[in-house]
């Protein structure tokens, strides 16, 4: 059974796994703890049979809304689970008075390019060595 939930404190430690799995530059457990506590961000975890396969999360700053994190565990890669993760966080956007959706993504991510493409987002710059780990350029891209 697939669900998606707001992330509570409890997520952070699965998700720090998450993450590491499939980010040469991490985020902490004590940094996704954090994130959630404050006031203008909205973080959700998928979960399959009960089991944390994935989240994303934004900032919300006025009427912008900056995705920071979209990851789902490797072997669950593939399933839509991502692009499941982004209506509900599109959604929460859009209740909020998010009009401006902003995200980097590195540029040789093809599959998540193509997620983001499919929800409207356009690349709007280049952020040049923007990624350590290696060094790449980041593609921003902007959703209105």
């Amino acid at each position: 059974m697939f669900s998606i939930r707001k992330m509570q404190e409890e997520d952070a430690e699965a998700v720090a796994i998450i993450e590491k799995e499939n980010f040469s530059r991490p985020w902490t457990e004590e940094g996704f703890q954090g994130a959630i506590k404050k006031e203008n961000t909205y973080y959700l975890c998928a979960f399959v049979d009960e089991v944390l396969v994935g989240y994303i999360g934004m900032w919300i700053a006025v009427d912008e809304g900056e995705i920071t994190n979209v990851s789902v565990k490797k072997e669950y890669q593939g399933q839509k689970i991502g692009g499941r993760l982004m209506e509900e966080l599109l959604q929460k956007g859009e209740e909020e008075g998010v009009t401006a959706y902003f995200l980097e993504v590195r540029s040789s991510n093809r599959a998540a390019i193509a997620l983001y493409s499919r929800f409207g987002f356009k690349q709007v710059g280049v952020r040049k060595k923007f990624y350590e780990d290696p060094v790449e350029d980041g593609i921003v891209m902007c959703k209105r």
